[in-house]
């Protein structure tokens, strides 16, 4: 990063390497890098990586207008190259603006921009023909302006390569997503509220009990009130970062705002409702109201977002995902949440019961007793005393066993000590 940050004269800048929230099918993991000045967002690059960590797709850049000419366009990449340092890199097709910044763009590491190297080296990556088409479009526009966009570096620049391409094309492999499970992970997601003056002095008092404060909070938003439109993240930090995102974007209403993390599973034996899957989050379509056991709770100001207050509910609250249309609600849910996820009169908070230890480990433990069992019996065998002598009672005759026989271990019959 030390080419791009040199230039930077003493401008407060941070960058921030976080979760991107977007509607992508698919294996592949948005995220983005932004660059803050003053805490304010000046810019963004974003981009995918793939699940092993060694591809990554780059979808955008932006700098915003007031922050501009300052280089922060090349910090960011920089500092993209920098957080994946072994992975290629798809710099896919630019606009006008793209082609004039990559032109002064000092590329880092050269030999792992895919343009740069045969398709034989990627291909199970990229699609080879859309990658083609990239360079077709980038040749294209630097043709127009008039832009050398560092030519020497890429392979074979200016030949013909349909048949290299057509050739590298099924090496192309789409990867499975493999996204949280909803059945048996407990899921993450946030929420922005602004809370009435006193009860937010009350819930970010650290001297105060957290269960108690998150009671609170509970009370306050409604039990079936948990949000619909949340991503649900495999990690609470994902959780947090969305709200961030949501503060940085829409800073209104600055004042008496808090970020809130719920931690859910659903009840043991529930079938997952119906969602969208991604790469570390999901999506509940169409929520209908859904009933989930809430476990944790964890809060913080976006002023101060070093200080995190947290509860552990044990056993959990019974608690609802509101649904996203109230006329869609499922009867469950209407016969103990109003239109606000209020409970209805005669409808108190209630704890899970929590559930016997062993419940629905039957089959395991069977087997582990089968095991246990065979290895005392095992135990007990090589355990056994050695044979005792004979008693010879008198007048009866005894056959006298040949020494050397005595002394032959191949011919012992007896248990082995």
């Amino acid at each position: 990063m030390a080419r791009a940050e040199a230039r930077l004269d003493e401008a407060g800048v941070a960058l921030w390497l976080t979760d991107w929230k977007v509607e992508i099918p698919g294996a592949w993991a948005p995220r983005r890098v932004l660059a803050l000045v003053g805490g304010q967002m000046a810019g963004r690059l974003d981009f995918l990586i793939h699940p092993d960590g060694q591809a990554v797709s780059v979808w955008g850049l932006e700098v915003e207008p007031e922050f501009q000419r300052r280089n922060l366009a090349s910090v960011m990449m920089d500092a993209l190259y920098a957080a994946h340092p072994t992975a290629w890199i798809d710099h896919g097709g630019r606009d006008p603006d793209g082609v004039r910044w990559w032109d002064r763009y000092t590329d880092p590491a050269p030999e792992r921009n895919i343009h740069n190297r045969p398709p034989e080296e990627w291909a199970q990556y990229f699609d080879a023909l859309q990658v083609a088409a990239q360079r077709a479009k980038n040749a294209y526009q630097n043709q127009l302006f008039g832009l050398d966009g560092h030519r020497a570096a890429e392979y074979r620049y200016g030949e013909r390569l349909e048949q290299e391409t057509l050739k590298w094309a099924p090496a192309f492999r789409e990867p499975a997503v493999q996204g949280p499970d909803p059945t048996v992970q407990e899921l993450h997601g946030g929420l922005r509220v602004v809370l009435p003056p006193r009860l937010h002095r009350l819930v970010h008092d650290g001297r105060r009990d957290g269960g108690e404060r998150a009671e609170m909070l509970l009370a306050h938003i409604g039990h079936g009130s948990l949000p619909y439109d949340a991503g649900w993240n495999i990690a609470q930090h994902a959780a947090f970062e969305d709200m961030a995102h949501l503060q940085l974007f829409d800073p209104e209403p600055a004042d008496e705002v808090t970020h809130l993390a719920f931690r859910v599973r659903l009840p043991p034996g529930q079938d997952a409702p119906r969602h969208d899957l991604r790469a570390t989050w999901l999506t509940y379509i169409k929520s209908p109201g859904i009933e989930v056991e809430l476990t944790g709770m964890s809060w913080r100001s976006p002023q101060t977002p070093w200080v995190t207050h947290a509860a552990d509910f044990t056993p959990p609250i019974d608690a609802a995902i509101a649904p996203e249309r109230w006329v869609n609600a499922s009867a469950r849910y209407t016969a103990r949440f109003d239109e606000g996820g209020e409970l209805l009169p005669g409808h108190r908070p209630r704890r899970s019961d929590a559930g016997h230890p062993f419940a629905g480990r039957e089959a395991e433990i069977a087997a582990v007793a089968a095991r246990l069992k065979e290895s005392i019996g095992l135990r007990a065998v090589r355990a056994l005393p050695p044979p005792t002598m004979r008693q010879v009672f008198e007048g009866l005759p005894v056959h006298q066993q040949n020494l050397s026989e005595q002394h032959n271990p191949s011919r012992h019959q007896g248990p082995r000590q």
